[in-house]
């Protein structure tokens, strides 16, 4: 197997590991391997960028391939189900790790207590399967944002990677809470409190909420009433078709650094908002267009989207396609540029071919043609207004906040976060109304500045 530059995924907590396992499946019938990790298929190329994910295990005659993830939890029930799970014996039994205790949805339990115990024995199997890498390019961690131990430990692991693995990249599946689907009272307090930490320490944060989630079960794929495992299938649809230029021979994209230099203008804004086509109700399978034009269209389309805001109401500032299947690029690259001029107000004019294409001859199982984007638009400052909103009512009044200085944190923290947030939201409004002529403005007036110094 040729070298690729390998990544390792991090699945926390109860959302994290349970969207874990539906991706792995997923991931193992894309690549042609069945559940105990041997290879079944017969496309020469499932296998040839298979070392992205998985670690290839030659023992005699036989080849396995290996995930090469690490699964945590702050309590028992959710690793020890995977164990027992179909993929049981897929993974290392040395990579998963629990405590008993839980996190009781509390942020702070995860970050500081019960969570800081355990971080140190999970950086020790992400650096035996780091070492194990030829040229690791980075992290992905999937976990969501609203409880304890997705929220807390996740951070926690985020920024502990981030010192030890300074020059990697950091993504993160990050799974927001949405007012519609909510688990729990505190969500708000453990979102803000994450958002914090990704803003800082994290290169590409792929967003996703229930609520998104929810409408395109009901109204897209009509399935009455929608549980987990209806959510989670759209989640690793989308991890999937992101993930594709990064395990398939393609002409762009081929890692995630150039993934996030095509996205990533400033720094601070790396939210990203994932939309895939087609979500169909199976019934209605026949009448379904798949031609590339309605493709585009519909990646841009909200009722795509995987996060509940209105990308209408923003501008694009960058947007990454990814087409799978027998797809021509003179084809794909008409229909975005095409969708392009027809919406240019929805795309700022001060960042020219700020929609990149790439191509993948192989589809998802079951389907001939999909397409996957992730943009940044400037409209996913509703999900933050969101989260803030929801989270001063409560701050405001100080309400449960004694979960979280019990745990040893600082009221001041709280306070932080809601300001970092207040910034995000800012600078998002700040790109938003930008126009082209003012940038050059900016730009002229900041060396006359240094002259007068001078």
């Amino acid at each position: 197997m040729p070298s690729s530059r390998e990544i390792l995924n991090v699945q926390v907590g109860q959302a994290g590991n349970q969207v874990g396992e539906t991706f792995w499946q997923m991931l193992l019938a894309e690549h042609g391997i069945d559940n105990s990790g041997t290879y079944r298929g017969n496309d020469p190329l499932q296998l040839q960028r298979a070392g992205v994910y998985f670690d290839e295990i030659i023992d005699g005659s036989t080849t396995r391939y290996v995930p090469r993830s690490v699964q945590v939890d702050l309590e028992a029930g959710v690793c020890n189900r995977l164990r027992g799970g179909i993929l049981g014996d897929l993974f290392r039994p040395d990579t998963y790790l629990h405590s008993e205790s839980g996190a009781g949805n509390n942020w702070a339990k995860g970050y500081y207590t019960e969570g800081a115990e355990l971080v140190d024995s999970i950086l020790d199997i992400v650096r035996r399967q780091a070492e194990t890498c030829d040229a690791l390019q980075g992290f992905q961690i999937l976990h969501s944002l609203g409880g304890g131990t997705g929220a807390g430990l996740g951070s926690l692991l985020l920024s502990k990677l981030r010192e030890e693995f300074p020059d990697r990249m950091m993504a993160t599946f990050s799974v927001l809470p949405s007012p519609k689907v909510s688990e729990t009272i505190v969500e708000p307090y453990n979102a803000m409190l994450s958002v914090h930490q990704l803003v800082d320490n994290s290169d590409l944060t792929i967003c996703i909420d229930n609520e998104a989630l929810y409408d395109i079960c009901t109204k897209t794929m009509k399935i009455p009433n929608p549980n987990f495992e209806n959510l989670n299938n759209l989640i690793a649809q989308v991890m999937c078709g992101v993930s594709t230029s990064l395990r398939f021979p393609g002409q762009l994209n081929g890692d995630l650094r150039k993934l996030g230099m095509n996205l990533v203008p400033f720094p601070r804004l790396h939210f990203l908002m994932p939309s895939y086509a087609p979500f169909y109700d199976p019934k209605a399978k026949h009448f379904e267009g798949t031609s590339v034009a309605e493709l585009t269209k519909a990646l841009f389309d909200r009722k795509n989207l995987l996060v509940a805001c209105d990308p209408r109401f923003g501008r694009y500032l960058t947007a990454a396609t990814i087409f799978r299947g027998n797809i021509s690029s003179r084809e794909a690259e008409v229909a975005v540029h095409d969708l392009q001029a027809k919406n240019s107000q929805h795309f700022v004019e001060w960042i020219p071919d700020n929609v990149s294409v790439s191509l993948v001859r192989v589809p998802p199982v079951g389907q001939t043609q999909s397409a996957t984007a992730l943009s940044n638009s400037t409209a996913i400052q509703e999900l933050f207004k969101r989260t803030l909103e929801n989270f001063s009512v409560m701050f405001k009044r100080r309400a449960f906040l004694h979960w979280y200085t019990g745990e040893g944190m600082d009221i001041m923290e709280f306070s932080e976060a809601e300001n970092n947030t207040r910034d995000l939201i800012a600078e998002y409004q700040q790109y938003q109304e930008a126009t082209a002529d003012e940038e050059e403005v900016e730009y002229e007036e900041e060396p006359s500045q240094e002259a007068e110094e001078q």
